[in-house]
């Protein structure tokens, strides 16, 4: 059962508990009370890009596909050739991530569309490099 909103946890840290949820195809239930919900919690809870993710028809689980110290990327194949990626910091502290698109499956030009900020993103050359949040997590969808 999802803790979003049972207090305890920052609301990155609850972004971060969703994205992982989708990543691994789990059932999404609200652990918490949704009539006295905050519109912060209501929005993380209701997003509807990364629970798309989550419900994919293909039902395919996500898996871990880079790691270096305490940063993570985890991929998830969605239909029609898709791809959900989530990098994942551990650490307490904001943290720089590095890694070349081909280390995660990604080849040849895509769109990249960011869940949590529900914007499009610019894609060029062959690596990604951005910052995380600590404790936080960032999630895209990848079409070819």
């Amino acid at each position: 059962m999802l803790e979003i909103g049972n207090g305890g946890m920052s609301e990155t840290e609850y972004q971060t508990h969703l994205s992982l949820w989708a990543m691994l195809a789990a059932p999404l239930l609200a652990g918490n009370d949704l009539r006295s919900v905050s519109p912060e919690i209501l929005q993380i809870l209701t997003n509807r890009e990364v629970i798309a993710v989550d419900q994919d028809k293909d039902g395919k689980q996500g898996k871990r596909v880079w790691k270096s110290g305490e940063q993570e990327v985890w991929t998830r194949p969605l239909s029609g050739g898709a791809l959900a990626v989530a990098i994942f910091n551990r650490a307490k502290e904001s943290a720089r991530v590095t890694f070349r698109w081909a280390e995660v499956g990604v080849s040849g030009k895509a769109h990249v569309r960011d869940l949590w900020e529900h914007q499009d993103l610019e894609w060029s050359g062959p690596e990604y490099s951005g910052v995380t949040p600590g404790h936080g997590v960032v999630m895209w969808r990848v079409t070819p």
